[in-house]
């Protein structure tokens, strides 16, 4: 059973000097774990520690492009329905010379949405190693 599915209902309350806590922050920041929980955790049950440095720069990356996505998911699925709307509209001959001329700019915008999620998730895999 992996450790995120154990059940921790037990608590183990420490009292550290000002001195100890910064120490142990210190040697947390140079890590990749992003709690300080688990990393208190793994050092004391003597399990190993990545030691390392979490790229913020890289971090900040994927935000950015976590709410680009959803913008972009945004604007495409709007043109989505606009177009379906517009289909039901097919009696009128403009209406239906819109859609055929504007059904590439749709294949254009999903097929970018396509390469800024494999960008994310070779940028995402690069930061987890």
């Amino acid at each position: 059973m992996k450790e995120s599915n154990n059940i921790k209902n037990k608590w183990l309350h420490l009292r550290l000097s000002e001195a100890e806590y910064l120490l142990i922050e210190k040697a947390f920041s140079k890590t990749t774990e992003k709690k300080l929980s688990k990393y208190a955790r793994n050092i004391l049950l003597g399990k190993p520690m990545i030691a390392g440095y979490r790229n913020l720069s890289t971090e900040a990356l994927i935000g950015e492009f976590t709410a680009l996505l959803k913008t972009v998911n945004g604007i495409a699925n709007n043109y989505n329905q606009t177009v379906h709307k517009l289909h039901t509209l097919d009696h009128v001959p403009q209406v239906k010379l819109w859609i055929e001329n504007n059904r590439n700019g749709g294949e254009i915008l999903l097929k970018s949405i396509r390469e800024i999620k494999d960008m994310m998730n070779k940028i995402t895999l690069q930061w987890l190693q």
